[in-house]
C-alpha cells in the first residue's frame, strides 16, 4: 500500500478514487476511457432564469428555445447554450438581428 496524504494508507492515488467517484455518478467517462456511456442531450433548465443575469449589464435574461440562447433585449446580445450549460463569456455571446436593425435606424 502507498501512503499518499496524512499518513493514511491507500490502496489507490487519490485520482484513482476520483475517476471511479465519476463513474459511479453517471459521467461519461467508462472503464477503459475509450468507450462511451449512452449519452443523453442535455437541456437548459429555466429555473436557472431566476438566477442568471447577463455578465454585462446585470440586467434579466429571456431564454429563447427555438436557437437555444440566452437573450439581452437591451443589449441586443444572445449566449449560447451548449449542453444545457449557458456560456456566459461576452466574447462567446453573438448579436441578435435586433440589435442590428436599431443601429441602422439611430445613424439614418
Amino acid at each position: 500500500m502507498l501512503s499518499w496524504a496524512c499518513g493514511r494508507s491507500l490502496s489507490a492515488p487519490p485520482w484513482a478514487v476520483v475517476r471511479r467517484g465519476l463513474r459511479a455518478t453517471g459521467s461519461r467517462f467508462l472503464a477503459g476511457g475509450s468507450e462511451r456511456a449512452e449519452e443523453r442531450p442535455r437541456t437548459f433548465d429555466p429555473a436557472l432564469l431566476d438566477f442568471l443575469v447577463c455578465p454585462l449589464s446585470k440586467k434579466p435574461l429571456r431564454y429563447e428555445a427555438s436557437t437555444n440562447e440566452l437573450i439581452n433585449e437591451e443589449l441586443g446580445i444572445a449566449y449560447p447554450i451548449i449542453d444545457g450549460i449557458p456560456n456566459m463569456i461576452p466574447q462567446a455571446a453573438r448579436r441578435t438581428h435586433q440589435h442590428k436593425k436599431q443601429e441602422e435606424t439611430e445613424q439614418h
